[in-house]
C-alpha cells in the first residue's frame, strides 16, 4: 500500500465511476481496476462491489474510506513540511459549495487566494449546499460555504461571510388560481397554498418552525433539492416557495418572480466557511481561512 493506491481508491470512492476515477488520477481504467484489486488482496477484503453498472462502496470499504481520507491529510501536511524550504504554501486544498456561492463569494475569494497563494491547488466541487456541513463531517472536503445551522456540530468551526434573508417568494403573474401573488393574510389562504420547500436543511427548518408557530398545515406541492429549482418551479407559477435572497438576486428568472411581505420574517441566512477546528492546524487551509 502507497499515497498513490490510497488517492486512487479515494477517488474511486467519490466518483464510484472507474472512468471519472481513472480521469482524475491520470491512469487508464484497466490501470485502476488492477490497483484496487491489489489495494484489496493487501487488506484481505472487498472495498467495492462492482458490476457491469455500478460501483458500491462496500461495508468494509466505508471504514477504510475514513482511513484513507485521514492518511492522504496527514501525508499532504508532512510533505509540506518536510520538502517546504520558502516561505511559500504549495500543496492541494478542497471545497464545496452551491453554484451560486461559487459566484457569490467564492469567486473574489479564490481570486483573491490564487494572488496570495499561487502554489496553492484548489479542488472545488459543487452541489446542494444542504449536504455542505456534511462534506465537512465526513471528511470529504476541507472547507465548505453554507448557512449556519441553529446548532453548531461539535468540531466544526464557522466563520461568517454576509447575511441573507430568507424570502417568501411567489411567481410575478398569477398563472393558476390557487397560487396567488400577493400575500395570503390568514391561516386558511395559506393552508390552501400549494408550496415548493428543500427536502432538508436550515431553510426548511426556519420555514417549518414558522409554520408551526402560526399553526398552519401547509400543502406541500414539491419538496426539492437546490434553491435554483425552487426559483425555477416558483416562475412556472406550481406554488409559493421560500429560498435566500442571494440565490433569488442571483437567478436568471429574477423578473419573473416577486418577493412576498410576509410577517414577521424568517430568519435570516448566517452564511459562512465551515472546516473542522482540527483542519485548522493545517497550513493550507489556514490560509484560506485566515484570508477571510
Amino acid at each position: 500500500m502507497n499515497i498513490k493506491s490510497i488517492k486512487q481508491f479515494l477517488a474511486l470512492a467519490e466518483t464510484l465511476n472507474f472512468g471519472r476515477a481513472s480521469d482524475e488520477c491520470h491512469i487508464s481504467i484497466s490501470a485502476m481496476s488492477r490497483n484496487i484489486r491489489h489495494l484489496e488482496d493487501e487488506l484481505g477484503v472487498a472495498l467495492f462491489n462492482r458490476d457491469n453498472r455500478t460501483v458500491v462502496l462496500t461495508q468494509e470499504g466505508q471504514k477504510f474510506l475514513k482511513y484513507a481520507r485521514d492518511t492522504s491529510r496527514q501525508w499532504n501536511l508532512i510533505r509540506h513540511e518536510l520538502t517546504d524550504n520558502s516561505d511559500q504554501l504549495s500543496g492541494e486544498i478542497s471545497l464545496y459549495g452551491s453554484v451560486t456561492a461559487s459566484y457569490s463569494f467564492l469567486y473574489e475569494l479564490l481570486r483573491r487566494f490564487r494572488i496570495a497563494y499561487p502554489a496553492i491547488e484548489i479542488k472545488l466541487r459543487t452541489g446542494d449546499p444542504e449536504h455542505a456541513i456534511a462534506h465537512i463531517l465526513d471528511g470529504k472536503e476541507d472547507i465548505t460555504i453554507a448557512a449556519r445551522p441553529t446548532n453548531l456540530p461539535r468540531g466544526l468551526a464557522f466563520k461568517p461571510i454576509a447575511i441573507s434573508p430568507l424570502l417568501f417568494i411567489a411567481p410575478l403573474e398569477q398563472q393558476v388560481p390557487n397560487v396567488p401573488t400577493n400575500t395570503p393574510t390568514t391561516p386558511e389562504e395559506w393552508a390552501n397554498i400549494p408550496m415548493i420547500l428543500s427536502e432538508s436543511g436550515v431553510s426548511r427548518t426556519r420555514v417549518d418552525e414558522w409554520f408551526r408557530q402560526h399553526d398552519i398545515a401547509p400543502l406541500i406541492y414539491a419538496q426539492v433539492t437546490g434553491n435554483e429549482a425552487i426559483v425555477s418551479m416558483v416562475s412556472l407559477g406550481f406554488g409559493i416557495g421560500v429560498v435566500p435572497k442571494i440565490v433569488l438576486d442571483n437567478s436568471p428568472l429574477v423578473d419573473r418572480i416577486k418577493v412576498l411581505d410576509v410577517q414577521p420574517e424568517l430568519e435570516p441566512y448566517d452564511i459562512g466557511l465551515f472546516a473542522l477546528k482540527k483542519s485548522l492546524k493545517n497550513p493550507l487551509v489556514e490560509a484560506f481561512w485566515s484570508l477571510m
